[in-house]
């Protein structure tokens, strides 16, 4: 899966870098462009500042000690043959062959077998035992005619040098009555068809530790409920938009897999609520809905050996319902049991943002039951700490706003920037002021966004320009940016004489604050 940023054609170099004397720096940290792109040299010479308070340290502490924090990360493992071990290799083979002679013999497509027939009363058994045993001894009395004519057919069957040949008739019915092989697809892969057949096997082998018994049970049973439930219609039906809202697909992490954003605190809504748990049936429409939407992604990723074939799952938390919520308890549980015996190994990492105490209870509670596979995939962040993990895993420009990035919504509108334009993240320390440069060289106009998450900042921006005769022009005088005001800061600047644009972001609290830029270089138009 091709990243987008690949595409974005190359920038002429109209920037570039300048030193800055020591002693211009001596109490702010200064960050100088390279060129158009956001490469970048930093410079810190911040005054050592003092440490925190002691008692909003141990706050700190302690508020990191809530969220669990998994010892061992998980890390994909490669679904190219080259590098199985032997065993796994080995263990791949035996599945194949079980499944091949699965198929051969129609056992994917074998239906159950209905219950005998009640045994007859004892009245009515008991009254014809004599014609049974009349039956019986007609059936056994030697037929002369079929005899006959089956010594006929024995002596034609023979060759021109009277060697007896093999009948035909029995040969083609046997020929016909033998089951042809029947062909089973998951996810739009045929089974055994190619190479992309054994990285759906080896997630079924994964699942169940590359045991092979075990993950052709597994196999079995999914392609047994993918027919009951009936997948194949369900993808192609019309179940309506109200929930997209809540579970949506936007950007692809730092290793290219698609990003799924849950929304939990959607269901805070009580008419959506009622309109989605109220009943059993309209559960039952929401786990078909999540189902549906489920398959679709899965259908979008990319089977070969090597590609991207998982998901990287968001569990927003923020104003989610508590667990009191009885009917919500129930479509998840149904939801999770479904996704755990059907859905193997589709999920690269689970990262839960937002998180409230409540949830935290509960997980305590059934960490004992989980595997350290399924452990290792969880991260789970508080709200102060949710887009530090976020950009952890996934740039920022393919973060959406609401979670600290510079990605807008799909159906919102900004002709400056896509999210295949990068962004440039910077550390902002505490009691700091950090200076960003872009230095120009010729007639343009730069357009550049910029936003601290959380603000509690000051920001200004100003053009200087290198003719000593000419004046500083504030582009954006020193403002103090609360948490409550936009975002995403967007200006833009006609350039005519050569400079630099500076922006600065001065930090006056006693905690690191993420800063992030990004700008573009337009032609210069009267």
């Amino acid at each position: 899966m091709a990243d987008e940023t690949d595409a974005a054609p190359p920038q002429p170099p109209l920037a570039i870098a300048s030193a800055v004397p020591p002693e211009a720096a001596a109490s702010e940290e200064v960050l100088t462009v390279v060129d158009v792109a956001p490469p970048v040299t930093e410079k810190e010479v911040s005054p050592p500042q003092p440490p925190p308070p002691r008692e909003e340290v141990v706050a700190v502490v302690e508020s990191e000690k809530k969220v669990p924090q998994n010892l061992v990360s998980f890390k994909e493992e490669s679904n190219r043959l080259v590098d199985l071990s032997e065993s796994e290799r080995k263990a791949l083979e035996e599945l194949k062959q079980s499944v091949e002679e699965a198929l051969r013999n129609g056992v994917f497509n074998s239906q159950p077998q209905p219950p005998p027939p009640p045994p007859p009363p004892p009245s009515q058994s008991a009254e014809k035992p004599p014609e049974k045993i009349e039956e019986a001894s007609e059936k056994t009395e030697p037929n002369p005619v079929a005899e006959s004519e089956i010594s006929t057919q024995e002596e034609t069957a023979k060759d021109e040098n009277g060697q007896p040949t093999p009948n035909p008739t029995i040969e083609s019915i046997l020929k016909h009555e033998s089951p042809a092989k029947e062909e089973v697809s998951m996810w739009g892969v045929p089974l055994l068809k190619d190479e992309r057949s054994d990285v759906i096997l080896l997630k079924f082998l994964r699942a169940r530790e590359f045991k092979v018994k075990d993950a052709f049970a597994m196999l079995k049973n999914t392609i047994s409920w993918r027919k009951e439930f009936g997948i194949d219609a369900l993808v192609d039906a019309d179940l309506g938009e109200h929930l997209d809202k809540v579970v949506s697909m936007q950007g692809f992490d730092r290793e290219g897999h698609p990003v799924c954003y849950n929304v939990y605190g959607e269901f805070q809504n009580k008419e959506l609520y009622q309109k989605t748990f109220s009943d059993e049936e309209k559960r039952m429409k929401f786990l078909r809905w999540r189902i549906q939407f489920l398959e679709r992604s899965i259908r979008k990723l990319d089977f070969t050996p090597g590609g991207v074939n998982t998901v990287f799952q968001v569990n927003d938390l923020k104003n989610s319902p508590g667990p009191g919520k009885w009917e919500l308890r129930q479509a998840t549980r149904q939801a999770v049991q479904i996704l755990q015996d059907n859905y193997p190994e589709f999920v690269a990492k689970q990262v839960f943002i937002n998180v409230p105490w409540w949830y935290l209870a509960f997980y305590m509670v059934i960490n004992p039951f989980l595997t350290q596979r399924t452990k290792s995939k969880f991260v789970f962040a508080s709200p102060a700490k949710s887009p530090e993990t976020l950009f952890k895993y996934i740039s920022p420009e393919q973060v959406p706003i609401q979670y600290g990035g510079l990605s807008v919504d799909y159906c919102d509108c900004n002709p400056d920037f896509l999210i295949s334009d990068p962004v440039t993240e910077i550390t902002v320390k505490p009691a700091t002021k950090q200076t960003v440069e872009i230095l120009v060289l010729e007639q343009c106009v730069i357009v550049w966004e910029v936003r601290v998450v959380g603000w509690e900042v000051s920001y200004g921006a100003e053009f200087i320009p290198d003719a000593k005769d000419e004046y500083t022009v504030i582009i954006q005088k020193a403002t103090k940016m609360a948490p409550t005001d936009d975002p995403v800061v967007s200006n833009s600047f006609k350039i005519k004489d050569l400079g630099k644009i500076v922006i600065a972001i001065d930090n006056p609290t006693s905690k690191k604050k993420k800063l992030l830029y990004r700008f573009k270089v337009k032609p210069y138009s009267n």
